[in-house]
């Protein structure tokens, strides 16, 4: 793509929804799959687009995103490529931090002015998702849009997350709204046997959605911003777009999610260790990058493992994972079972001094101890989790803030460094 496109990709706001997990990070620096971030989803989407020039704009909880970034994508020295971090700043012409996605973009448009593109790609860093942004330019290119907005089809009862639109037949976008509430949804339907699918796929996904990936030819991008005031692409930009530019729909086929709560973000990860996984982590074609650490691989001693991925450096001594998915440094001890659980692994080694101080102390191991159960629960990193545990919400609480521990739908999370005792039950 040569130095035509810039992407963007937006660092996101406080991630309320992702609490705890968001409590000293990003919603794009959260751990996924085992040994990545949510940011390399994106990232490596534009890499293996051919797009080589990217910008993230961040804001809360930010260094461990800024570091991480610093850490994994350094291009060639034969390459004028880079994935650089553009933080909210106060300046002489504006003391504000960034009101919004058109706002964040618009206090940068100086950064992008020097880069000058002729195209500008807007991205979310915390979506998952695989796809070829060439195919989507091309598509923009062929119908001299203005402004493209990739799409997918879906449900009624996703439909009010979205913002959900209705196009013509020649694919231009004629209507746009912003998550509409339930009781005005009938008005957004929409026969999507137009877009490709069966009559019967077309009953169960009724509504168009946005997935909040944006192009835009630059000048027009740079207009609208510094025309308004407008803080939103999906409430604003966007809808005003659409009544003075050529606004069009690209569908997107394929799997696409929004890791916006406790929820999806567990399925999303737990779905990874399926026999057949709707996100493919083993694609040649589209590899996804991260930060190389040279771990060694992982030792597992008389272990029983069923449907589960288990990331590098790990030591497993006869335990029992049935559909897990197990991050970097994990240490799970003799006799401990783990059912449907995220365990996000460890920043480090713990050197044997330390395990011998921790164990005179009473202080249990990084990782898990002794005939410990977990079952349906998210375990951050660097967490301790004595011998003897049960992690199990037997008393079925959807929503419930502990002294060391949270529960989110149903789910057990173990926010990150926290340290479950020898004895506990949840």
């Amino acid at each position: 793509m040569s130095r035509q496109v810039l992407g963007l990709i937006l660092g996101g706001g406080a991630g309320s929804r992702l609490f705890p997990l968001t409590q000293q990070r990003s919603k794009p620096a959260v751990p996924l799959g085992g040994k990545y971030r949510l940011i390399d989803i994106t990232v490596s989407n534009c890499i293996n687009s051919g797009i080589h020039y990217i910008y993230v704009l961040t804001q809360f909880n930010s260094a461990s995103l800024n570091r991480h970034i610093a850490r994994t994508y350094r291009f060639s020295r034969f390459s004028d490529g880079f994935v650089e971090i553009l933080a909210a700043e106060q300046t002489l012409e504006n003391k504000n931090w960034f009101q919004g996605t058109a706002d964040a973009v618009r206090q940068v448009m100086v950064h992008i002015d020097d880069f000058n593109p002729s195209h500008v790609l807007i991205l979310s860093g915390d979506h998952l998702y695989q796809m070829d942004y060439r195919k989507f330019l091309n598509r923009h290119v062929e119908t001299d849009a203005d402004v493209s907005v990739s799409v997918i089809p879906t449900d009624e009862s996703r439909a009010s997350s979205f913002g959900l639109l209705k196009t013509n037949d020649e694919g231009r976008i004629v209507e746009f709204r912003e998550k509409p509430p339930k009781d005005q949804l009938d008005g957004m339907r929409v026969d999507t046997t137009k877009l490709g699918l069966s009559p019967e796929e077309a009953e169960l996904r009724p509504f168009i959605a946005s997935m909040g990936v944006y192009l835009f030819k630059y000048e027009v991008l740079r207009a609208m911003l510094h025309d308004t005031n407008f803080t939103d692409f999906g409430g604003e930009v966007i809808p005003a777009a659409i009544g003075n530019h050529k606004v069009q729909g690209y569908l997107f086929s394929d799997y696409w999610e929004d890791i916006g709560t406790i929820s999806s973000f567990y399925q999303a990860n737990l779905d990874m260790a399926s026999v057949v996984p709707k996100f493919n982590l083993f694609d040649a074609d589209a590899p996804i990058f991260t930060r190389p650490r040279f771990l060694p691989s992982s030792k597992l001693i008389d272990c029983e493992i069923h449907d589960s991925l288990i990331s590098d450096g790990c030591i497993l001594n006869r335990s029992v994972l049935n559909h897990c998915v197990i991050g970097i440094r994990s240490r799970i001890e003799n006799g401990t079972r783990l059912e449907h659980t995220l365990m996000m692994g460890a920043d480090y080694y713990q050197t044997i001094q330390e395990l011998s101080d921790d164990r005179k102390s009473g202080l249990p191991w990084i990782g898990i101890g002794e005939n410990t159960t977990v079952r349906k629960a998210i375990i951050d990193k660097n967490v301790r989790i004595g011998s003897n545990v049960k992690i199990l919400n037997e008393a079925g609480l959807d929503h419930y803030d502990g002294g060391n521990y949270y529960i989110r739908e149903g789910i057990v999370i173990v926010p990150k460094g926290a340290t479950i005792t020898d004895g506990t039950i949840i």
